[in-house]
């Protein structure tokens, strides 16, 4: 897993229509690694994709990867996948396919939801849970928003590590 303050590792993966899709390019980047069926991901989707509509003014750019292994977890699969886009259930953000999982072992993504701040240079700044409580939507992801501000303006998050809430990634074997 890389460390605060080292370069996160760079990937490439597919959204649900085959464009591909990579980190940067932007003053902060949200790398969130989520699924269709975890109560925590879906408990605390609404609140990233506001963070995503909100700070999209700003440049910022949030990218939603499913790791998880879709023969076990069919509602993971990449059509049950592009249904939550065709329902607008992503409005702005792609959803991409790490089939291989190898992305997500880079990163060392532990749960559904787990959420990776990166700045306009790929250094991972923030790491962890959206906010403290996945049942209380009134958090507003407050944690996130507090990592995404300190990037924007040049400074380090206060809080820059959290632990992760949520199902655990579903891997293969």
């Amino acid at each position: 897993m890389p460390a605060i303050g080292e370069h996160a590792p760079p990937f490439e993966l597919p959204d649900t229509d085959g464009g591909l899709h990579q980190p940067g390019g932007a003053p902060a980047t949200v790398v969130v690694f989520t699924c269709n069926h975890c109560p925590y991901a879906l408990a605390w989707h609404d609140r990233l994709m506001a963070v995503a509509g909100d700070y999209a003014r700003q440049g910022v750019r949030m990218l939603a990867i499913n790791p998880n292994d879709a023969e076990r977890y069919p509602r993971d699969s990449p059509e049950a996948m592009r249904a939550r886009v065709d329902r607008g259930d992503f409005d702005g953000v792609p959803y991409l396919r790490d089939e291989s999982q190898e992305v997500a072992g880079a990163y060392d993504a532990r749960t559904t939801p787990d959420v990776f701040v990166l700045d306009a240079e790929g250094v991972l700044r923030y790491r962890g849970a959206p906010d403290s409580d996945h049942d209380d939507p009134a958090q507003n992801a407050a944690w996130l928003r507090a990592a995404l501000d300190a990037v924007l303006e040049g400074r380090a998050p206060d809080r820059q590590e959290t632990p992760p809430v949520g199902c655990s990634i579903k891997w293969r074997g």
